[in-house]
């Protein structure tokens, strides 16, 4: 297991094969998947078994979990991924348990994953989209340094741009 990087109350790191039910019990929570693209339990199981074999691959993309670095508590899952098939391009995204959101842990996340990213010289961009509705997901990427650059649609959903280009 590979540690991604630490903040002071955050362990992002790769997830190991038996924290499967861990992942899948994360997207059962109604609010929690509220904003997040509808998949079955099949598809979340191929995207947590992709992510363990994309591990030796590559560090700068990938999905990973989010742990409380004193009690290994599992706060949620966050991700890089090629924005578009543009591998200098990252797309950011995150999901969190309630009981730690409006704590600031998803902005203490997004910045670390930006510092993450921009690591590797030949990524040029992090990007990410929200629901328009998601007003606190919008205000974790502001903080987080990106700005909102209008709207795109994806699978014919109506979603909030944000874009941080590399200094």
């Amino acid at each position: 297991m590979s540690i991604i990087t630490r903040t002071p109350r955050i362990t992002i790191r790769e997830f190991l094969p038996e924290e499967i039910e861990t992942y899948l019990a994360h997207f059962t929570d109604e609010k929690v998947a509220l904003y997040l693209p509808k998949r079955s339990r099949e598809e979340r199981i191929n995207i947590f078994n992709n992510a363990l074999s994309q591990y030796p691959v590559t560090k700068t993309a990938g999905i990973w979990g989010m742990f409380d670095p004193t009690t290994t508590e599992f706060i949620g899952s966050c991700l890089l991924r090629p924005f578009n098939d543009d591998p200098t391009i990252l797309e950011l995204g995150y999901s969190m348990e309630q009981k730690y959101w409006g704590q600031g842990i998803g902005t203490e996340m997004a910045i670390a994953m930006v510092e993450h990213a921009f690591a590797d010289t030949t990524i040029t961009a992090i990007v990410a989209v929200t629901t328009l509705e998601n007003i606190g997901s919008q205000r974790v990427l502001e903080k987080a340094g990106l700005k909102r650059e209008g709207d795109l649609v994806r699978n014919g959903e109506e979603l909030a741009f944000f874009k941080l280009k590399a200094n």
